[in-house]
């Protein structure tokens, strides 16, 4: 909610509070979480296998009397992975790939990224990449959607094979999937493969059906990657579904104030969606931790994260 409605609400209960005192409250919650956002992003830099995502926040243009596109990147663990669900937004004044670059650091893992050239320079450098089967059912889905084509419903029908076999690997240990995608997974997507190289010939090129095939063949390397592993993730949904509240929330959070407060806001909301991948409640655990952090050593400060138990590590 913006804090000029939250000022509305406050004068109309006779409370006199002026945005800029919001603002500040705000600031200096982000300055004293700060630190628990980075042990967040050292933890997550612990895993082997991440998901990315960035999506576009607007901030205020100092005397250009407008605003201008920063950029909200999201590094979410891999949902299959061992270890508590973590999520680590890093907010950046532009889309670049030197940004993931330097939040990634020396981390040499697997990526869910979707196509986007900026992740490439990471994939030449030792990360590998992982590419979204949401991504291409997506295209194929919106074919049908608009215009009926039996070639995308065909594919539409292929890739939901695939995702019933996840679905029925949910519950399984990283030993019983592989085996699971390896006797199933497998021959669907030779299948699959085999038949979208003759589907592309039929085509025209430059049309919808021919784009979102060429779109398939050109990432089915990091498509498939993920048979070869049990803890691989087949798509980037864990991630998307993530920021989505973030994407919503935009339309009433309107712009951050500068970088600066961009940045703290990004640490809150590392912490707030963390509580809530691991089951807690945000408040609840807010103001437990803002009671707690004047007197936790920072030796124990893990012991503050948003875990329902902080050994969990």
């Amino acid at each position: 909610m913006p804090l000029y409605r939250l000022e509305q609400i406050a004068a109309r209960q006779g409370v006199p509070l002026a945005r800029s005192t919001l603002a500040g409250w705000i600031g200096k919650l982000g300055v004293v979480l700060q630190p628990l956002s980075e042990r967040l992003a050292e933890l997550l830099r612990q895993r082997p296998c991440l998901h990315a995502d960035e999506t576009p926040v607007r901030q205020l243009d100092p005397g250009q009397g407008r605003t201008k596109h920063a950029y909200l990147w999201a590094y979410r663990s891999n949902h299959l992975d061992q270890g508590p669900p973590i999520i680590v937004f890093d907010y950046q004044s532009g889309r670049a790939g030197a940004h993931a670059r330097a939040f990634l650091g020396t981390w040499r893992g697997h990526l869910m990224v979707d196509d986007y050239a900026g992740y490439k320079a990471l994939f030449a450098d030792g990360v590998t990449e992982l590419a979204c089967l949401a991504h291409v059912r997506r295209r194929f889905f919106e074919l049908h959607a608009a215009n009926g084509s039996p070639v995308a419903a065909e594919a539409l029908r292929r890739i939901a094979t695939l995702y019933a076999i996840e679905q029925q690997a949910a519950s399984e240990t990283a030993e019983a999937r592989l085996q699971l995608r390896q006797a199933q997974a497998r021959p669907v997507l030779v299948e699959l493969h085999a038949w979208l190289q003759t589907m592309q010939q039929a085509v025209a090129p430059g049309s919808g059906t021919g784009k979102a095939i060429e779109h398939a063949l050109k990432r089915w390397p990091a498509l498939v990657r993920y048979i070869d592993s049990g803890t691989l993730p087949i798509d980037n949904n864990a991630v998307e579904n993530a920021i989505r509240p973030i994407a919503i929330g935009k339309k009433n959070w309107l712009f951050a104030g500068s970088e600066r407060a961009g940045r703290r806001a990004a640490a809150i909301q590392t912490l707030l969606c963390t509580a809530r991948l691991n089951g807690l409640d945000p408040m609840q655990w807010l103001t437990s931790v803002l009671e707690r952090l004047p007197t936790c050593p920072n030796n124990q400060i893990d012991s503050l994260l948003p875990f329902p138990n902080s050994t969990q590590l």
